[in-house]
């Protein structure tokens, strides 16, 4: 079966804000100061597994533009506008009709464009399980990541038992539970975090559309008579908002009995905080002057990314200044300095969940 990947990169990234904004949201920025945005590194991330030219992208027709910009090598006809943003279970199937009206037989794998993996060798040989286990019946496979606290910002998928970098059969999708609950998950050994990333073949996740959710499954029938010809957008423009608004684990994984889950130790983060920003950039404690940095002898356990940051008597702070031309941070402990376009954030890492509230009223 040929492989196919689809990039969901339509979210905002509000809890990142200035950073992330509306205009250019988290998929599509440098977050770690690499050189390279996040959509890069998840499409850097499946060539093991898949050739360019079956990626496709389906995000908002206002990012279509930074799409082409930072993915030139995705074939344009392969970046899919949503007019309007509908959740997961709209965007994946549209993607899924188009891609079953090229190859009836694809198998695909599903991921957000916006999470980080450090163990990629690991991450390709469970994708490569997944994939083979999928090629052989109507069998739908998600990614579980093995806990390493309890968390209470995650889903978490429910698992028959325990048998990493194996697939086994899922007995419940979990809500984000309380820290009680997140404590006993994390004892059990049997739960994992919800990475929303799914392997499935396309004759098996049309079908399961149309039993969980034939609504939408109606709307992309409707929507698949254009494709090809010259009204496909202005019907996609016409039909796509009236989709149900609902994720895809609410639409289909919640409901289906055909729900497989491979968990493994992959160093995964969806990087939808500043706390988790600053867990993937080095120190400064490491190397006090990088690229133009400084942290003088009175710092400790500062994260930076920008080309002319200064600290002085700093603790524990993050700064992520890419754009700024020199930012100067004086005496704070346990901080987010954050600097982009214009705009600037300083407000105290434990108060970090009031951003998205904060940056709201304007």
């Amino acid at each position: 079966m040929e492989t196919h990947v689809v990039i969901m990169a339509g979210g905002i990234g509000s809890r990142l804000w200035p950073v992330s904004t509306p205009q250019r949201p988290k998929q599509f920025i440098d977050l770690l100061g690499i050189g390279k945005t996040m959509i890069q590194l998840t499409v850097e991330r499946f060539m093991p597994v898949c050739n360019l030219k079956n990626y496709w992208v389906v995000t908002s027709a206002d990012y279509v533009g930074i799409v082409r910009e930072q993915l030139p090598l995705i074939p344009e006809d392969h970046i899919l506008a949503e007019p309007q943003p509908r959740n997961t279970a709209p965007c994946i199937a549209y993607a899924c009709w188009k891609i079953s009206s090229v190859c009836p037989d694809a198998n695909i794998i599903v991921t957000p464009a916006d999470a980080l993996i450090l163990n990629e060798q690991r991450f390709s040989n469970i994708i490569r399980k997944a994939l083979n286990f999928t090629a052989e019946g109507n069998r739908i496979v998600t990614v579980g990541i093995e806990p390493t606290r309890p968390e209470t910002g995650y889903g978490y998928i429910f698992a028959e038992e325990k048998r990493p970098e194996e697939v086994v059969k899922v007995r419940e999708f979990k809500e984000k539970p309380d820290l009680a609950t997140a404590k006993e998950y994390l004892a059990a050994g049997t739960y994992f975090w919800n990475a929303g990333i799914f392997v499935w073949s396309s004759r098996t996740i049309v079908a399961q559309m149309r039993t969980h959710a034939p609504q939408i499954a109606d709307v992309m029938d409707r929507i698949a008579a254009s494709f090809g010809t010259d009204k496909e957008n202005e019907t996609v423009r016409e039909l796509f908002p009236t989709c149900e608004k609902i994720s895809i684990d609410y639409a289909v994984m919640e409901k289906s009995d055909d729900i497989y889950v491979i968990e493994g130790n992959l160093g995964w983060s969806d990087l939808g905080s500043y706390s988790s920003v600053k867990e993937h950039i080095p120190s400064l404690d490491d190397d006090p002057s990088p690229d133009g940095c400084l942290a003088d002898s009175g710092c400790k356990g500062n994260k930076v990314v920008g080309k002319d940051v200064r600290l002085f008597d700093c603790e524990g702070c993050i700064v992520h200044a890419e754009d700024a031309e020199t930012v100067i941070v004086k005496g704070l402990e346990g901080y987010i300095v954050a600097v982009k376009g214009g705009n600037v954030l300083v407000c105290p890492l434990a108060d970090e969940q009031m951003i998205k509230e904060y940056s709201a009223k304007r």
